[in-house]
């Protein structure tokens, strides 16, 4: 197979998106009770339920491309969904970043950092 690494990097973000999003439709109650708190200081204190449900929609949309883009390398060796999975990991990371340096957690930002560089190479690896 010569697309190891580029399949490998898509199920790392497939996993990664699609597990946050179960826990965010399944334990939506206990995120809020640690999210509100989290960045009641910041101007998203009264749209963190909102806020989330966009981080929602794009963990989603960032895990299913990333599915159909490792279907797609195995079945014709295409690489558009991937790339797509790729870059709406990216986006969804820079809106978690974003949150998280809204919030002055900056372990939580440069956590995220480090999720950032494996998308950014499935980016360059599938573009």
């Amino acid at each position: 197979m010569n697309n190891t690494a580029s399949v490998l990097v898509l199920v790392f973000l497939a996993v990664t998106f699609i597990m946050s999003a179960h826990d965010k439709i399944f334990h939506w109650r206990d995120n809020m009770g640690w999210l509100k708190p989290h960045f009641e200081k910041t101007i998203l204190k009264n749209h963190v339920p909102f806020a989330t449900g966009i981080l929602l929609f794009f963990e989603l949309l960032a895990g299913i491309l990333c599915i159909v883009g490792c279907v797609e390398l195995y079945v014709n060796g295409g690489r558009m969904f991937g790339f797509y999975g790729a870059v709406y990991s990216c986006i969804t990371l820079l809106f978690m970043l974003f949150g998280q340096r809204l919030a002055k957690d900056f372990d939580g930002a440069r956590t995220i950092a480090i999720y950032f560089v494996v998308a950014i190479l499935g980016v360059y690896w599938l573009s």
